[in-house]
């Protein structure tokens, strides 16, 4: 049996905590914050730690010009992807959201296949038959009534799609350069429109904050942004990707777990069916056959 050696617990703690900000993201912003403008000040002071962290180990930020259209496709996605995430969490639970996170590879999957970056396997295609049905179960869930989340379900379907989105655009500039420096441009490049579209809701917030909306806050600025950048692109260098998303598979039900416990919600039948599909898919997914690598473009 194979000890768990240190770099198991970067990836299980860099999990840990994503799937933790799902929950007190829905926390705060349903105690105060008004969702872009928590997004804005929160990716500011993330962005800002990042750069210093990463200045002080790289000294500098320097890239080709050929690589700026990939960086600025990444920074749309993650500005879409942020747009997503604060909403789809404003509208539907943390447990709802998490569950349909979990259709992420299978995206990135079929991103790749349009891209023809990958030929994929009938045991993918059958993942992505099995994960849409999860997807659908969960939308089902909703009744159709989009007040009541089927709102919040489609935007969380974006923003597995928005992720998925990055993680292809991100690929190729990894292999140039250091995952610290493009995710410090991109977090960089990423926050500008925030900042932009967030400027009307910042002049309406207000900060009279109980104490455990801005320890959320701070959570969510020094962990899922900052330290996991940290552990997650440290632990891919000494292990590589295909280890990684293995742990980076169980943060949707462990943030279903979080959700659950810290803010009593409750699953429907057919969430749970739903996601118990997704899991499926996921499992199918992992036996895709890749044929080809991102190419250096």
């Amino acid at each position: 049996m194979r000890r768990v050696s240190p770099v198991d617990l970067m990836l299980l703690g860099t999990v840990l905590l994503w799937a933790l900000n799902v929950t007190v993201t829905r926390y705060v912003l349903t105690h105060g914050w008004l969702p872009l403008a928590y997004g804005t000040i929160r990716y500011f002071a993330a962005t800002s730690l990042f750069w210093i962290f990463t200045y002080r180990r790289e000294r500098s930020f320097r890239i080709e010009r050929r690589d700026l259209r990939l960086v600025v496709l990444a920074a749309v996605s993650l500005f879409l992807n942020q747009l997503c995430f604060v909403y789809a969490l404003k509208l539907s639970e943390a447990s709802t959201v998490a569950l349909l996170l979990g259709a992420t590879p299978v995206f990135i999957g079929l991103i790749t296949l349009v891209l023809r970056l990958e030929a994929l396997s009938s045991a993918f295609w059958l993942g992505v038959v099995t994960t849409l049905g999860g997807v659908a179960l969960i939308a089902a869930a909703s009744g159709g009534n989009i007040a009541a989340g089927l709102g919040g379900d489609l935007l969380a379907i974006g923003l597995a799609f928005t992720w998925s989105c990055y993680t292809v655009a991100i690929a190729p500039l990894m292999r140039r350069y250091s995952p610290f420096r493009i995710s410090a441009l991109v977090l960089a490049a990423g926050w500008l429109p925030l900042a932009l579209v967030g400027i009307p809701q910042i002049a309406h917030q207000q900060f009279a904050f109980g104490w455990k909306v801005w320890l959320g806050f701070g959570y969510a600025v020094v962990g899922p942004l900052f330290l996991t950048n940290i552990l997650w692109f440290t632990a891919i260098d000494r292990v590589g990707p295909s280890r990684a998303s293995l742990f980076g598979n169980l943060q949707p039900f462990f943030a279903v777990f979080f959700a659950l416990v810290l803010l009593s919600e409750k699953l429907h039948p057919l969430e749970i069916g739903g996601g118990v599909l997704i899991f499926g898919g996921i499992v199918l997914e992992r036996f895709r056959r890749p044929a080809a690598a991102v190419p250096e473009s």
